[in-house]
């Protein structure tokens, strides 16, 4: 049983100005982990004002203290990396060789990201008389989920840090422990007082304060997109900086050339990859109308092969869903496919065969699926792949940009040329060609309801920065 109560504020653990304990639930078990405190505006303010102290001198720190500092921190993390995992394992599901092989070295990748991005970055440059100067924003309120937790923190503070930011971290309540884990870290690596300050709570007695916080300078908000409205609308009144990484619903369009068996194998493992629960997960396929009976059998052959169970036992490859409200809305989204006539290729509701408790599903397949249906519109944030025929290349297109999302698409093709021209054709903020895969100092987001804004990278940094112009800062020649 862990027991964390207490917040991190100005460089000391401290007790919540209003006791308020909230039970975390082990997902694979559903009975009770641990517990954390729930925060109110008034550790917000504590918070901000120690983030706000601190400003002033972090904000004035050199490239190479940062760096010194990036580089401290990957060594302390580096100590903890398997205990974060584990942690994470416990907290939202994840099994073990995902939590041990990818979420928790996220977070140890985009601090190196961050350390390689600081050591080149110019925060300076002159055009004609002028220079132009890249600031720290300021205090920076961050609002961090909890399907890639350490991912989500670690790709808000790095650059953060590096731009030299003071901030206070508000980590998902449903799984805070490898938060307050980074906060261990960030304290014995010597960040100094004030700079990273972290408050467990609920959106709307933590996450509103610091959006309608005058003194927080930017939000950085990643997860749901009513959510992100929320904060969008919290923060207007003082103007302030929102970045925010949101939904999708993403495509993945397999052309008439591409090597079927493997694009189809692939994109259903990456469909079903965390239990279906990324941002980014390539949740509608597309296929040639006349290869719709081929895809959805092979579909249903990997969906029908992953091993489900326990996080905590080798070879589970599908953990649970991260909770009861979770597991509740993806099976009735399956449903929802079923009474919309979509076809079921594999799986379907309830829990798998032998798992009676904890928030299992079912890894499911639909084909026949028409790009009005509900599960092609909806992000389901759970395993369920929507296979969706085309007609032609422009037809594919055509369906994959209609989505109010805008985050990720995919294009798998033997033909190289032609999977650029396609991917010059989608409207998403990242397009995977073939199945490659992320690069950490490439900038991740998306278009229209995915977001605004852009992570990792020298993207990253720059959300952190304001430009100066000081006019006639040489004399005319």
């Amino acid at each position: 049983m862990r027991n964390n109560l207490q917040f991190y504020i100005d460089g000391k653990w401290v007790d919540p100005v209003t006791p308020n304990t909230l039970d975390v639930i082990n997902p694979a078990t559903e009975e009770v982990y641990g517990r954390i405190s729930l925060g109110s505006a008034a550790d917000v303010d504590l918070a901000v004002a120690a983030a706000k102290r601190a400003g002033e001198s972090f904000g004035a720190t050199t490239r190479e203290e940062r760096m010194d500092l990036l580089q401290s921190i990957i060594d302390e993390y580096a100590k903890r990396q398997d205990e974060i995992a584990e942690v994470i394992m416990d907290e939202m599901g994840a099994p073990w060789e995902l939590a041990k092989t990818a979420q928790a070295p996220s977070g140890s990748q985009h601090m190196k990201a961050a350390l390689r991005t600081l050591k080149d970055y110019q925060f300076s440059e002159k055009s004609r008389t002028t220079l132009i100067v890249k600031e720290p924003i300021g205090v920076c309120g961050l609002i961090t989920p909890w399907n890639w937790p350490m991912n989500q923190i670690v790709c808000k503070v790095a650059p953060a840090l590096a731009a030299g930011c003071t901030m206070v971290l508000k980590p998902s309540e449903i799984a805070p422990f490898d938060g307050i884990i980074f906060a261990e870290i960030l304290h014995d690596a010597g960040v100094p007082a004030g700079v990273f300050n972290l408050i467990n709570g609920d959106g709307p007695g933590v996450g509103t304060a610091l959006s309608q916080h005058p003194d927080i300078d930017m939000m950085s908000f990643t997860g749901s997109a009513r959510a992100g409205i929320l904060v969008a609308q919290n923060a207007a009144p003082t103007i302030k900086r929102v970045t925010q990484e949101l939904g999708g619903k993403s495509a993945n369009i397999l052309l008439d050339d591409a090597d079927f068996d493997k694009a189809v194998k692939a994109g259903t493992s990456f469909c079903f990859e965390n239990t279906g629960q990324s941002c980014d997960s390539p949740s509608r396929m597309l296929v040639p109308k006349d290869r719709m009976d081929e895809a959805a059998a092979i579909a249903a052959s990997v969906a029908d092969g992953i091993t489900i169970g326990n996080p905590r036992d080798e070879g589970v490859e599908n953990g649970p869903l991260v909770s009861q409200l979770q597991w509740d809305k993806v099976q009735t989204l399956i449903q929802k496919g079923i009474d919309e006539g979509a076809t079921l290729a594999a799986g379907g509701t309830g829990r798998p065969e032998g798992l009676d408790k904890g928030y299992y599903v079912r890894p499911t397949v639909f084909a026949d699926v028409s790009n009005d249906m509900t599960i092609a519109r909806e992000e389901i944030f759970g395993p369920v792949l929507s296979i969706i025929p085309y007609e032609d290349e422009d037809d594919a297109v055509r369906i994959a940009n209609d989505t109010t999302y805008g985050l990720s698409n995919g294009v798998s093709s033997s033909d190289l040329d032609r999977a650029r021209r396609v991917a010059a054709k989608l409207r998403s903020g990242m397009v995977h060609i073939n199945g490659a895969y992320h690069e950490s100092m490439a900038p991740f987001g998306g278009y229209k309801q995915s977001g605004n804004g852009r992570e990792w990278g020298t993207h990253g940094l720059e959300e952190y920065l304001e430009v100066k112009s000081i006019y006639g800062y040489e004399e005319k020649s």
